[in-house]
């Protein structure tokens, strides 16, 4: 199943970095496409350089010890949240802020008490307003793939990620509808990359939490033949590098991988945010969670009136959003 993915659909797409080459292949009846170099795609070679892989002894999700989480974990019950990923979050606009907005009953909606906001675009004096405000900050950032949307200048880093990416030879196939790379997360040098973004642009700003978008990749045509072993093996050390700065892992729409990816993982995550769950009656596999963990659901097609009631039933913490996630926000409660 593909979902639509939204993180701001409105910032400036730049296309994959010059020398990268696009080789299609036939796997079955699919098409698989892959980014090669200049000299791979002459010599015929279907995919990119394997940077060192990480090792492969299998990896048993463990949850830590009851109360020994040393990060801010959200409780159960009502826990308004605001998404907004385009820009650096205002924290003079309402819209923005989600102050001003209605529920579907048309009363006045609590405020947010969680704010999850792009990582690399907003600075650290804005997570710290947020928690003078008594707020809770969630940094958005990408793991399984990546994109040129940010300038060094913004990322505060000699070489743009993106360029680090590049140079480590980890991208693979492109991303359905996204001007984006998987990568090969099997590789030493995705996992240091991945990991000193996270230091950065989440811990060192004082986020909360991180929102690991693209972290159920193995699901998709990523132009590695990644496993569920990889991603398993791959989330966990993230997750143990998370926690160890301190900082809560909200794991990203692991119902739509169909098979047990979600139950496997949900003793190392402390929340989980899924993506129209009930647009696509994928709710229901997240039951390790419901119930357990904090469960958040962003819904761009279906309306508040029609998907509240289950969400509420179920003691999940729905919205609805705009698809380029702007700010617009239509909460269940």
């Amino acid at each position: 199943m593909l979902r639509t993915r939204a993180r701001g659909a409105t910032r400036t797409m730049v296309a994959m970095a010059v020398g990268l080459v696009l080789t299609t292949t036939m796997a079955g009846a699919s098409m698989v496409t892959t980014a090669v170099g200049p000299a791979q795609a002459a010599a015929g070679t279907k995919r990119p350089p394997v940077a060192p892989a990480l090792p492969v002894a299998p990896v048993t999700p463990v949850a830590p010890a009851t109360g020994s989480a040393g990060w801010w974990v959200p409780s159960l019950g009502s826990q308004p949240w605001q998404w907004e990923l385009t820009s650096p979050l205002n924290l003079a606009n309402a819209k923005e802020m989600g102050t001003r907005d209605k529920l579907p009953n048309g009363r006045p909606a609590p405020a947010p008490v969680i704010y999850d906001i792009d990582g690399i675009i907003n600075p650290a004096s804005t997570v710290a307003a947020l928690h003078a405000l008594g707020k809770h900050v969630v940094c958005y950032v990408e793991v399984g793939a990546v994109g040129n949307y940010y300038t060094a200048a913004e990322e505060g880093v000699a070489t743009t990620y993106y360029d680090q990416f590049v140079a480590a030879g980890v991208g693979g196939a492109a991303v359905r509808g996204w001007p984006e790379r998987y990568l090969d997360i099997r590789s030493s040098a995705t996992l240091s990359i991945v990991e000193s973004m996270i230091a950065r642009q989440c811990s060192a700003k004082g986020f909360d939490a991180v929102e690991t978008d693209i972290d159920e990749s193995y699901n998709s045509a990523n132009g590695f033949g990644l496993t569920k072993a990889d991603e398993e093996r791959f989330m966990t050390t993230l997750a143990g590098y998370m926690h160890g700065l301190g900082l809560g892992w909200w794991i990203k729409n692991p119902d739509d991988t169909g098979d047990s990816y979600a139950t496997d993982m949900a003793p190392l995550a402390d929340a989980v945010l899924t993506e129209q769950c009930n647009q696509y009656s994928t709710c229901t596999a997240l039951s390790a969670y419901l119930g357990h963990k904090a469960v958040f659901n962003a819904e761009y097609r279906v309306r508040p009136k029609k998907f509240c009631p289950s969400d509420l039933a179920l003691g999940i913490n729905g919205a609805e959003f705009n698809l380029d996630l702007t700010g617009v926000r239509k909460p269940c409660a």
